[in-house]
């Protein structure tokens, strides 16, 4: 596969106003998916490397207005984190809400500070961002859960569209040792200018469907299982139970 840069790749496919669908997939699904993959896909290098270490510090009011938002499909809801680049030390606060057709917006600043406590700057900046979309949150941000897996990229030229694939996802709440895997799954999301992408329409041709999955709302349902999950139970019974197969 040929390679992109990140600078080409941030140039020709920033995405940040987007269509996104995710999709849960065995592991062992990667390799049909790569073969049947557009000709002219690229795949991200960075110095020879082409998998990436992530973590995702999300963030939350006391009342989970982020988390409510989401588990009640509310029109107006948001996700706050900060997302760290473990490869190169980079850390960006970002912000994500919902435009009109349901465009995902995301709002993207570098950060400096601890990933687990939100400077007072970046807490105005992110009360700034949302007040702008007409949201309003109910107090001031607090962690609220920890996301860490891999990350490979894919840049599709024709579609101008990318492609996430995030391998070995473990969820943890902040302070607690021991995170929670996702086990024999990788999460694969089409991000597109467009409503749907050709990646979109592969994976639906190789019988995978769009699964209402969030980093965030479902690792946070996983770990706290008297939260209101309704939206997200398909997917824990069919991946995150014993007898669910890889």
């Amino acid at each position: 596969m040929k390679t992109i840069s990140l600078e080409e790749l941030v140039e020709l496919g920033a995405l940040l106003r987007r269509f996104e669908r995710k999709y849960v997939l065995p592991a062992a699904a990667l390799p049909e998916l790569f073969d049947a993959l557009p000709a002219d896909t690229r795949i991200l290098d960075i110095g020879g490397r082409r998998r990436f270490p992530y973590r995702s510090t999300y963030f939350d009011t006391p009342g989970l207005d982020s988390y409510l938002g989401a588990a009640h499909r509310r029109r107006r809801r948001f996700k706050l984190r900060v997302r760290s680049y473990l490869g190169t030390g980079e850390d960006f606060l970002e912000v994500k809400t919902r435009g009109p057709r349901g465009v995902t917006i995301k709002d993207r600043f570098p950060y400096e500070g601890e990933h687990h406590r939100l400077t007072p700057a970046a807490q105005t900046l992110a009360s700034g961002v949302l007040a702008a979309a007409r949201i309003v949150p109910g107090g001031a941000f607090g962690p609220a859960l920890i996301s860490r897996y891999e990350r490979t990229t894919l840049f599709v030229p024709g579609s101008a569209s990318r492609v996430t694939i995030d391998h070995d996802l473990t969820w943890a709440l902040p302070g607690t040792p021991e995170p929670v895997p996702l086990p024999g799954r990788v999460v694969v999301e089409t991000k597109s200018p467009r409503l749907t992408s050709p990646v979109d329409r592969l994976l639906w041709s190789l019988a995978h469907r769009p699964t209402p999955i969030s980093k965030y709302a479902t690792g946070l349902a996983v770990l706290r299982p008297g939260l209101p999950a309704n939206r997200w139970r398909p997917v824990l019974r069919r991946h995150l139970t014993p007898e669910s197969p890889a």
